[in-house]
């Protein structure tokens, strides 16, 4: 049988429509972010377009007169040279490493500072403490912290002239040691915005239907918190995959323990080769580019359904 002419047309059940609401906040979003946009794209624009550019030419500074146009060239010796991979490898341990152990000390840090009642100001203000003290003076406490003769770490463990930077995976040690101290407050800061929005009514319910406590943590509140998940793995994981101020400081690059980035900086300062640097340093932020794409892919959080509009 055929539906009638004039017979209204059915929505697909399989793609919900969004709601007037959703649309106007949307439209609203672009029209606030809209001049911040305009503003990154001419102050970021023109750097990236002449990295770019001269990614494309073997140009040092020392010889300005013998640069030389080598397309891809500069992209090709890069990716066959073992120290991009020793970098690639040094950078991605140290960002698996602290994003992981961040996540898991934040979500702890978040949930004491949600539960505590007796003194919850003077306690969320301790724990945001390291989070606000610069990274190279950090990294410098650090670095004396572990230094083989007046390091106080030695003498608490007992160990009598041990080079903690003086091995590659022990210096990557203390650089993660040191990250994990400083960012795990901003981990648990916006993981905290996500808990403050779990319903506490779904979790009484679940407790009289007898679930446990692991249980409604991956039922409820994990699933609730999506999104801060999300922005707190993504920011955290872009910052850590672009480190640099740590490995300068404690160990500058030596046993193996050089960054991504401290190659970019070693091309570009140090050899000052900026046809060189200039690609890895597009390297860099395209890799940067595919690491937020993956995670906004994976997570595939929309903020409108988040908060339950359709």
């Amino acid at each position: 049988m055929t539906a009638p002419a004039d017979a209204p047309i059915q929505k697909d059940p399989g793609k919900p429509s969004v709601s007037e609401r959703a649309k106007g906040e949307r439209r609203l979003g672009l029209y606030l972010t809209l001049p911040s946009y305009v503003v990154m794209l001419l102050v970021t624009a023109y750097p990236l377009g002449y990295a770019l550019v001269l990614s494309l030419y073997n140009f040092r500074l020392t010889d300005p007169e013998g640069r030389s146009f080598v397309g891809l060239g500069n992209y090709l010796v890069i990716l066959t040279d073992p120290i991009w991979w020793n970098d690639f490898v040094t950078t991605l341990a140290i960002t698996v490493v602290t994003v992981a152990i961040e996540l898991v000390l934040g979500f702890w840090f978040a949930f004491v500072m949600l539960r505590i009642v007796r003194g919850r100001g003077p306690l969320r203000t301790a724990i945001l403490i390291p989070y606000g003290i610069v990274t190279v003076v950090s990294a410098f406490i650090w670095r004396y912290a572990f230094a083989i003769d007046s390091g106080f770490v030695n003498q608490w463990l007992n160990l009598t002239d041990f080079d903690w930077f003086g091995d590659r995976w022990s210096a990557i040690f203390v650089i993660c040691l040191s990250e994990i101290w400083k960012t795990t407050p901003f981990i648990s800061l916006l993981l905290l915005a996500g808990l403050v929005q779990v319903p506490e009514d779904m979790q009484e319910a679940a407790k009289v239907d007898g679930a446990t406590a692991w249980q409604r943590l991956w039922k409820i509140t994990l699933p609730n918190m999506k999104a801060a998940i999300m922005v707190a793995l993504l920011f955290r994981t872009l910052d850590a995959w672009r480190i640099f101020d740590n490995p300068y400081v404690m160990t500058a690059g030596a046993n193996n323990t050089e960054t991504i980035s401290f190659l970019a900086y070693r091309q570009n300062v140090t050899l000052v080769n900026l046809g060189m640097g200039s690609a890895v340093s597009v390297l860099l932020f395209l890799s940067v580019v595919a690491i937020a794409w993956i995670f906004i892919k994976v997570f595939k959080t929309d903020l409108s359904q988040v908060r339950g509009d359709q």
